[in-house]
């Protein structure tokens, strides 16, 4: 396991200091403000810790309120809605320096048997095994990455194998520009058999490449364009049990962007071809002087 997720596994282990109320930190690095995917994570957790374990996570939609920062604790505060014969309700709000950063309503579903049905097929793409880990790919096409270390951040404890062109490819070649992305992802080790936990991990890495996925369609990167990002909200469904140690395949589009705004949706797919998460997020895009 490398140093990477077990800090990430770490920071999702959080501190319970009342019965509705959990204490969150972020990981100890120079950055401006907290990454959307761990608030949504911690978040969830928290949610969670109030939830009987045979009732799981089926859907959750969230609001990014204001930057975190992260050189102080984040707080949840867990409001229990509803606790129905088959359905959970909860909400969450996140809170730093007396103000919330961060909402979240998630709601968990005792399993029941019930028609079921797959229209959306996975795409054809080459396997992940072939395929090179992020880094070792720019370093292919770049040599130096050190100038995308704006994009990159801190290493990143999810393996993240791309089919399709980077944001810096695209800005570098016109001809690479595209509304879609499609990246494997995997967590490269043998995690728990807690299915809360592999959900946690998936809409952790859910946040990594959906904004950049509508910079893609514009020939947009980090650090080498003049932009401002951020997402705004986030959405999430969980349609069946799924491992987040083993390869997922994320197919994401962006349908549309305007007013400062692009909206982004992905699809989660097993290596079998199961449909297992579909994700839904708008972000704020802002030209800025160069």
């Amino acid at each position: 396991m490398n140093e990477a997720l077990k800090e990430l596994l770490d920071l999702l282990d959080l501190e319970q200091i009342e019965l509705n109320i959990f204490r969150g930190r972020s990981p100890r690095e120079r950055i401006q403000r907290v990454f959307g995917g761990q608030v949504a994570a911690q978040a969830l957790v928290a949610a969670g810790r109030t939830v009987p374990p045979e009732r799981q996570v089926h859907s959750l939609h969230a609001y990014f309120i204001r930057p975190g920062d992260p050189s102080v604790p984040i707080v949840y505060e867990v409001d229990r809605q509803r606790d129905g014969r088959s359905f959970t309700t909860r909400r969450v709000v996140a809170i730093q320096h007396g103000r919330p950063i961060f909402t979240l309503s998630a709601s968990f579903h005792l399993h029941e048997e019930g028609i079921a049905h797959q229209a959306a097929p996975m795409p054809a793409v080459p396997r992940p095994e072939g395929l090179p880990p992020v880094l070792d790919h720019l370093r292919a096409q770049f040599g130096d990455v050190d100038e995308l270390r704006e994009g990159l951040s801190a290493p990143r404890p999810v393996d993240a194998r791309y089919v399709t062109p980077l944001t810096w490819e695209a800005h570098r070649d016109p001809a690479l520009i595209s509304s879609e992305t499609q990246v494997w992802l995997r967590y490269d080790a043998d995690l728990p058999d807690d299915p809360l936990l592999h959900i946690v991990l998936a809409a952790y890495a859910s946040d990594y490449t959906l904004v950049d996925t509508v910079l893609l369609a514009h020939g947009l990167a980090w650090g080498v364009s003049p932009i401002m990002g951020a997402s705004l909200d986030h959405a999430m469904w969980f349609h069946r049990p799924f491992r987040a140690d083993e390869w997922l395949l994320y197919a994401q589009e962006s349908p549309w962007s305007g007013s400062a705004r692009g909206l982004a949706r992905g699809q989660m797919f097993t290596a079998s071809g199961d449909l297992v998460v579909s994700v839904v997020q708008e972000c704020m895009i802002r030209l800025t002087d160069t």
